[in-house]
């Protein structure tokens, strides 16, 4: 660690000397592990075979000088799985979630090096996402295997609560302050073998579970895994999207005022394009793009969003590399840095990062430097001074 600090003092202070460089950098923050052995074998790599966990800073910036480099590493442990990196509101504070550990790791982004604390949460088997309140003041941890999920202050990061939301495998969650509801997804077990298809509703200012809504037209149990949630800007009613991750589909849940619940409706669906997994989700700043990624074989794909989720028109798919999962979206619209790799499952975790250009709609440069040390990025976002939240 304290390598990495020296370390990154020296590029700190390179930057500042050199003003003109700073233009010239595109900074992503991913947290990588070792693929698993038969992946290592079959890439025929040698060397050490010890697993490896940590978080990555590296430039993505296909213009720079430095394009591909790890400017700095933090180690972190070799058993916690760690999963995605979330910030929050302000974009000053992220958050590490752990398959492996009931733990979840926070560290303030304005501080050099950043220090990592240990927040314990005992409880939560296998957490997945960390999301926000509007306001910025509640976060909300979600925990797959052990069918709840922990609520925290974002000044404090002390505990406030713990929502049992029994039968179900909780991942995706989205906050709508403005009708009282807090909607999470129920995913799939584990173990990977029990895929479920409802979205939960609580009721934010109680957290009280009201219900569950089917995601999918098909006989039940479908299995069809819906996994993320993202808010639709700029829509009349209060509107969720959903990604159906066995369905390969896009689906709705729209806020009826009369009833005072949700109507959910099928959207877009990805098998006539071929494509299957969708994963993450993410609006441009005008509310006219859609960006989603599906992760087999490995897609970015675009959407024309203006008329609204029952109108999405597909622009282009982009081939992108098995895995395709989350994407960083820099602040003046021109990138999308996407990171190819989904929870080391066979055929879905390539380990590469593909750069795509949004106003060719086009992969501009590819990036092996993780890959070919034999791991994969699990997560990828932009630092603060380059990232667009999109939608988030």
């Amino acid at each position: 660690m304290k390598l990495a600090a020296a370390f990154l003092s020296a590029i700190l202070v390179t930057v500042s000397a050199f003003p003109s460089l700073v233009s010239a950098e595109i900074l992503a923050m991913m947290n990588y592990e070792s693929k698993t052995p038969d992946s290592i074998k079959a890439m025929k790599l040698t060397g050490k075979t010890v697993r490896e966990e940590g978080i990555a800073i590296m430039d993505v910036d296909p213009n720079s000088g430095n394009f591909g480099k790890i400017l700095m590493n933090i180690p972190l442990p070799a058993d916690l799985v760690a999963h995605h990196i979330f910030y929050d509101r302000t974009q000053t504070k992220a958050y590490v979630t752990a398959l492996g550990k009931g733990e979840l790791r926070v560290f303030n982004l304005n501080e050099f090096p950043y220090r990592l604390k240990v927040i314990s949460v005992p409880k939560c088997q296998m957490g997945e996402d960390v999301i926000f309140s509007e306001d910025n003041k509640t976060w909300y941890l979600t925990c797959m295997n052990s069918a709840n999920v922990y609520v925290g202050d974002t000044a404090t990061d002390k505990i406030s609560a713990l929502i049992s939301i029994p039968g179900t495998y909780p991942h995706g969650a989205l906050v709508m302050t403005d009708i009282d509801r807090v909607l999470v997804t129920s995913t799939i077990s584990g173990d990977l073998k029990t895929p479920d298809e409802r979205i939960t509703v609580i009721e934010a200012s109680t957290n009280k579970v009201l219900g569950h809504h089917k995601v999918s037209n098909k006989k039940s149990p479908s299995g069809e895994a819906p996994v993320e949630l993202v808010r639709v800007p700029g829509s009349g009613a209060p509107q969720a999207l959903i990604t159906n991750m066995f369905g390969a589909a896009l689906w709705t849940a729209t806020w009826n005022a009369g009833k005072k619940d949700f109507d959910v409706a099928e959207a877009y669906n990805f098998a006539k394009d071929k494509a299957g997994v969708p994963l993450e989700m993410y609006f441009n700043k005008s509310g006219d793009r859609l960006y989603v990624t599906t992760a087999n074989p490995g897609m970015f794909h675009i959407f024309d969003s203006a008329g609204g989720m029952a109108k999405l028109k597909l622009i282009k798919t982009i081939p992108t590399a098995g895995g395709a999962h989350h994407v960083g979206l820099t602040k003046d619209g021109r990138y999308a840095i996407v990171q190819n790799a989904f929870i080391n499952l066979p055929g879905m975790s390539d380990g590469s990062i593909h750069v795509v250009d949004l106003k060719t709609n086009t992969t501009v440069r590819t990036i092996d430097t993780l890959k070919k040390r034999g791991l994969n990025p699990n997560s990828l976002v932009l630092l603060p001074e380059w990232n667009d939240l999109g939608g988030h």
